[in-house]
């Protein structure tokens, strides 16, 4: 009895090393099919290339675009400002020092900003993941529609016409029970 022990347990310990590999490809597959949805992958991109890319955007509009309006109109975008009330008063650092003022100029630049960091992530990430995503689904042969409700309940009403046609079709073998015709009594 001794002897069964040591094996009966290496059968169990086997047993336990394919049910944990098992268990780790079921993982796998499950973690691949929730990368794989277009969603989370789409937001991954999104957010991983929009950090990245958001630096180097921000560095062209503060470094070409906003000295670029500078150069067209009076001063540097970021220091566009209007007043809302009385006369606005800066001292030599361009801090308000009497009135308010809204500073338009830097959401003007965030706007664009964005508006090239969103640019970018479509362009180069988002639309090649589309038309790579079309390209497998031209590949895989088309799925057939579905039956309707109406198609359904017309191959019945053909299985039974037919069923009907082959029992009546058939000879009688003193076993079946006689059908009624219309306007006929059985009981007679």
């Amino acid at each position: 009895m001794s002897e069964q022990t040591p094996r009966a347990s290496g059968q169990d310990e086997e047993q336990g090393t394919e049910a944990a590999q098992e268990e780790k490809q079921s993982l796998l597959s499950g973690f691949k099919e929730f990368l794989m949805r277009g969603n989370v992958v789409e937001l991954a991109v999104a957010v991983v290339v929009g950090a990245a890319f958001s630096k180097i955007v921000e560095a062209v509009v503060q470094g070409f675009i906003n000295p670029l309006v500078g150069a067209i109109g009076t001063r540097d975008l970021d220091e566009y400002r209007s007043c809302l009330q009385g006369p606005c008063t800066f001292d030599k650092s361009g801090e308000l020092t009497e009135g308010i003022a809204i500073s338009w100029g830097p959401v003007v630049s965030a706007s664009l900003t964005f508006l090239m960091t969103a640019a970018v992530v479509y362009f180069l990430m988002i639309l090649p993941m589309n038309k790579y995503k079309a390209h497998l689904a031209a590949k895989q042969p088309p799925e057939e529609p579905e039956p309707t409700e109406v198609e359904l309940l017309k191959e019945i009403r053909d299985a039974l016409v037919q069923q009907r046609a082959s029992s009546t079709a058939a000879p009688t073998t003193g076993t079946e029970i006689p059908r009624q015709q219309p306007g006929t009594d059985l009981q007679k």
